[in-house]
């Protein structure tokens, strides 16, 4: 067998992709196929440049009734003589050729966003038709491609005046790679005005065809004010920013700051690097970050203003810290093509020192009100030592001992503590070895609990199943009283199957009756495992149903994978995944799927009323009734 596959790998197996045929292959490599939004800040960003070097002060953006998406410019025209090289015009070189272009040294462009050389030619590959204009010279030139292949060759269309200079681009996306064909206007429409904010001397106008709608932006002079008109929210109204602007050989540095007096989820963080949004941030909002946090060290020291042996983390001034950070660099190195995080080393050290000297003497300029912000400060510190200080968990007094088989966690803050209640003993193992100790605690079943419905409190604690949730939990059945619960989460996890939706109805059933507060406070929350894994060569993602597995088969497909090569795996149980496949669908809190059961006070007597007729033996009749009704409606699984 294996010499067999040996003569069947040979030089011949080696494929050689040209043109723009690897973004077609695999467009998820070069670009978001969430919706076409990406494509359009491709072109927009060129435009963009173009403004930052000086050479461009006006860009218009336009979106279709057809859903294309048109940009134009008054700058200076992309090139369309012949390339000395290649021997064929620049703008083909720039519209169909990977790694072209004019920004791979700071000759043409100072601070430049498009780096690679693959921006607008990648837009190019994954459209169904683009058409170039270009204004340079005294003339109007034009050229159009159909799936990234030239259909009409540059050629010139009129003459125009010698001033008169610009490029436009206009592309209708290929629907088939994206999940949404549609663009997201309202998030396009915050990016051209974060632009237009950011670049001095630069008008963008946006005009909305599919809503009548035209919106122009231009550079106010300062971010003070943009910050301000971002988190203004209702009652909410921010205080005067802190705004500086610093100006360096190799980078300019410009960020506006205030600490947000009430919840900080009422406003928005927003970073920059050469006008493209790094919403994932990077080393440069790690080197303003710590140097506001050494400012502020330094202050509070001056100024005497810490409590005795009280220490200021990063995370104590960053946690009610809202900004928009604008940074201008050369060649800066991005960690993906969609460049949402910067990760060019030196400038963290850089900023870092910028920020800490400029934010130092403002601190000592503005006393009264950089000691209002340090009490903001402080008071985040004292909040997190007074958290992290070992409070005894609460138990019931003079209650039984905690269950033998419950696997608890480390953690003595209740706030923090989750329990996993897990369907058999098997899937425990894998549970515990999956969760993180810290503060998620597993509490295995064995088979089907009690029918709690029709029966008591006191009788219910007769199962040894019951009794061991019961006395994990630390509260009583039919309590009113919380103040012992000993986990803040209450989460049920039962296969993904017929009988696990069975047990998980059990459990439901038994909290709804007999532990109604804790769901009526939303504690209790139903976990969703996977019933699938798709691996496909180095990506993997997991369905929780079939038709999730239809939806992520379809985006495997539209990422230039063939059905047949799409691997799928069926979970049978929880017993059958390993930890780490548990932890990362099912207990990492970053990507698991929780579902919180939840009781509506407007109609929660019709609830207890429908779960009584499913769940009493005295409801048989009425049970049977409302099956043969509504029983159409179920789906079933296999």
């Amino acid at each position: 067998m294996q010499e067999n596959n040996l003569q069947a790998y040979t030089g011949a197996s080696i494929e050689v992709l040209k043109g723009l045929e690897p973004v077609r292959r695999r467009p998820g490599m070069y670009t978001d196929t969430t919706n076409p939004n990406h494509l359009g800040i491709e072109v927009i960003d060129n435009s963009v440049d173009e403004a930052v070097a000086g050479f461009c002060n006006k860009i218009y953006v336009t979106l279709h009734e057809d859903g294309s998406l048109e940009v134009v410019d008054n700058g200076r025209g992309m090139p369309v003589d012949m390339h000395p090289v290649e021997r064929i015009p620049a703008i083909e070189l720039i519209l169909s050729r990977l790694h072209a272009g004019g920004k791979f040294t700071s000759d043409n462009y100072k601070f430049s966003g498009g780096l690679h050389g693959v921006g607008v030619s990648v837009v190019n590959a994954l459209s169904s038709c683009l058409k170039a204009t270009v204004k340079r010279g005294g003339k109007v030139y034009e050229i159009e491609y159909e799936k990234g292949v030239k259909t009409v060759s540059l050629h010139e269309i009129g003459t125009c005046a010698k001033k008169d200079t610009g490029t436009g681009i206009r592309f209708w996306p290929e629907s088939d790679y994206f999940d949404s064909p549609d663009f997201d206007a309202s998030r396009l429409r915050h990016q051209l005005k974060a632009k237009a904010v950011l670049c001095e001397n630069l008008t963008i106008v946006f005009i909305n065809e599919k809503k009548g709608t035209k919106d122009s932006w231009s550079y106010g002079g300062d971010l003070s004010e943009y910050l301000k008109s971002q988190t203004s929210s209702g009652n909410f109204e921010p205080q005067d920013p802190i705004h500086e602007l610093v100006k360096g050989e190799d980078f300019q540095v410009e960020w506006a700051v205030f600490w947000a007096l009430e919840n900080k989820a009422h406003y928005s963080c927003e970073s920059y690097v050469n006008l493209i949004p790094t919403v994932e941030g990077g080393t440069h909002v790690n080197g303003f970050r710590s140097g506001l946090t050494l400012a502020m060290r330094e202050f509070c020291d001056l100024q005497n203003l810490l409590p005795r042996g009280l220490k200021i983390t990063p995370e104590d001034v960053w946690s009610e810290c809202v900004y928009v950070l604008s940074l201008r660099m050369r060649e800066p190195q991005f960690a993906g093509q969609t460049k949402e995080k910067l990760s060019s080393r030196q400038i963290a050290s850089q900023l870092e020192q910028v920020v800490r000297d400029h934010f130092s003497l403002w601190l000592n300029s503005n006393v009264d009100k950089a000691k209002a912000i340090a009490n903001i400060v402080i008071s985040r510190a004292k909040e997190r030592e007074s958290q992290a200080k070992v409070v005894e968990r609460k138990k019931t007094v003079r209650g039984p001992q905690l269950p033998g088989k419950l696997v608890d966690c480390t953690s003595t803050d209740p706030s923090r503590g989750e329990l996993f209640i897990v369907e058999g003993d098997s899937a425990g193992g894998s549970a515990r070895q999956a969760r993180d100790s810290s503060f998620q605690a597993i509490l295995p079943l064995r088979g089907k609990i009690l029918n709690t419905w029709e029966v008591g409190g006191h009788t219910a604690l007769n199962s040894e199943e019951i009794r061991a949730i019961t006395v994990a939990m630390g509260i009583e059945p039919d309590s009113e009283d919380l103040s012992n619960l000993r986990y803040n989460k209450i989460c049920i996890l039962a296969d993904a199957d017929a009988d696990g939706l069975h047990i998980g109805t059990l459990l439901c059933a038994l909290f709804v009756k007999h532990f109604t507060p804790l769901v009526r406070e939303g504690h209790v929350y139903v976990a969703c495992p996977p019933l699938y894994r798709l691996d496909c060569g180095k990506f993997k993602e997991y369905a929780l149903d079939d038709a999730e597995l239809a939806q992520k088969q379809s985006k495997f497909m539209r990422k230039g994978f063939k059905r047949e090569n799409i691997i799928i795996q069926r979970f049978k149980g929880l017993g059958e995944m390993n930890p780490a496949q548990l932890r990362e669908t099912t207990l990492a809190p970053a990507s698991r799927r929780l579902m919180q059961l939840t009781l509506d006070a407007n109609i929660e007597e019709e609830t207890f009323a429908l779960m009584d007729m499913l769940l009493s033996k005295k409801r048989a009749a009425d049970r049977r009734q409302w099956l043969e009704k509504n029983g159409d409606k179920a789906e079933f699984l296999d």
